[in-house]
């Protein structure tokens, strides 16, 4: 009988598409992938460690599965991903009940490691990070959508970012790579893929001498099958005129951009390594809506970095008020080990900083209110993406949207529709960071 395997993945897209990897290997393999971890025999938890509040959800998960196989539900442990390579030799000390910590880059061995922790081995593997595999095969495990990772690494240096440690230097993949994959996408029947990466906009630099994003994207565009392609990650000084006009040109192409930009303050992105002025944001926020109409814009932020005075902080909601992003995240600094801003002088302490951080969001959902109110009384193209049962009602996004961070649309529908169904929805209410409305029949 074929050894049942569950496999619990936390954090980025990125991560996602190694754990797809790690699934489709375990089945060559002959093992049985069961949707539900908790009835397995063996769990890998694919782990994140890039901020606080990912570490903790990781420890809480492994902690959570350690509990089960105390009580005899499982057999066995496994830990992988981020966590693992960052703080292998913690999660073995602070937590024995775990049976195997694997690096990055000693997933490839995860087969042998599931079948030696059952035979009651402890197993530590450092793995290298610089053989980690990144056009691998994988098993798809989202429904209306694809993510296409098309690099790992990364060599931006932001003074708070442990990536580079973590995951190394840009390793781009070639695009006849990456190409194929999203044919093979398409093929399977993916309509929508989204290009990921730590950096999507610096992509082929390593391998060509220059960024190839432009490039990769027209090939994509060519693929039949395909309906919207969107690209995360995209960092703003590498956001060219060749970029946003082919943006504009492009059907397939999705009006949205996700620019990560952390703060606006010269000095304080100085501090943080970033490239770009307030002045270089403002005038490309303002050059893509002019250029891309109806473009929707994502940022992230980070509030209370080392140093923030009240006027930053004060600049920052000025900035957010002013630019009204689409969609916007804001974090609280976490102060990472290992990276240099994490010796800078003038830490904040961590209510100061998570009450900067509320306050940016709290601006953010009453910008929010009140663009979702502009959409009202729109008929929008909309991919079903499943029923909710509370709501009674079916829910999906537009283009508008991207899966996972963004809001939802819920509908009503005379008739039965299929997941990955393209439909147009009428707008008729709004509902904090959702919109509500009924198929057009």
């Amino acid at each position: 009988m074929a050894i049942r395997i569950g496999m619990v993945s936390l954090g980025c897209p990125k991560n996602q598409v190694d754990a797809e990897h790690m699934i489709y290997n375990l089945r060559e393999e002959g093992f049985e992938i069961v949707a539900d971890a908790a009835l397995a025999e063996v769990v890998v938890i694919n782990t994140c460690g890039f901020i606080e509040s990912a570490k903790q959800e990781a420890i809480d998960t492994i902690l959570e599965f350690c509990t089960l196989k105390n009580e005899g539900r499982i057999k066995a442990v496994i830990v992988t991903g981020c966590l693992a390579e960052r703080y292998g030799k913690d999660i073995r000390s602070e937590i024995p009940e775990v049976d195997a910590v694997l690096g990055l880059g000693a997933d490839e061995l995860l087969g042998e490691v599931a079948r030696k922790v059952l035979s009651g081995e402890t197993v530590d593997m450092a793995g290298d990070k610089y053989s980690l595999i990144i056009d691998a095969k994988r098993v798809i495990s989202t429904d209306t959508f694809a993510y296409l990772k098309i690099a790992e690494g990364c060599d931006n240096h932001c003074t708070y970012c442990v990536i580079p440690s973590i995951r190394g230097r840009l390793r781009s993949r070639k695009i006849e790579s990456i190409v194929a994959e999203a044919e093979w996408l398409a093929k399977i029947g993916f309509k929508e893929i989204i290009l990921v990466a730590q950096d999507t906009t610096v992509y082929g630099l390593d391998l060509y001498g220059e960024p190839r994003i432009c490039e990769l994207l027209e090939r994509l565009c060519k693929i039949d099958g395909l309906k919207w392609i969107r690209t995360l990650y995209s960092y703003p000084e590498r956001i060219d005129e060749k970029l946003i006009e082919l943006i504009a040109r492009e059907d397939k192409l999705v009006k949205y951009l996700d620019i990560p930009i952390q703060h606006c303050s010269d000095r304080v992105l100085k501090r943080m390594n970033r490239k770009s002025t307030k002045a270089e944001l403002v005038s490309l926020i303002k050059n893509l809506r002019e250029k891309i109409p109806g473009i929707v814009l994502r940022t992230t932020l980070i509030a209370g970095f080392p140093g923030e005075t009240e006027e930053e902080f004060g600049e920052l909601c000025e900035f957010v008020n002013e630019m009204k992003f689409d969609r916007l995240g804001c974090f609280a600094y976490s102060q990472e080990e290992g990276t240099p801003a994490a010796l800078l002088p003038d830490q904040l302490d961590e209510d100061e900083k998570q009450r900067r951080a509320d306050i940016i969001m709290q601006t953010q959902m009453e910008i929010s209110d009140r663009l979702n109110e502009k959409r009202l009384g729109e008929d929008i193209e909309v991919v079903v993406e499943g029923w909710d049962r509370y709501a009674e009602c079916y829910y999906g996004r537009s283009a508008a949207e991207a899966p996972e961070i963004d809001g939802k649309i819920f509908f009503t529908s005379d008739g039965p529709r299929s997941v990955g169904e393209f439909v147009t929805v009428h707008i008729d209410e709004t509902m904090d960071y959702d919109l509500l409305g009924s198929v057009l029949e």
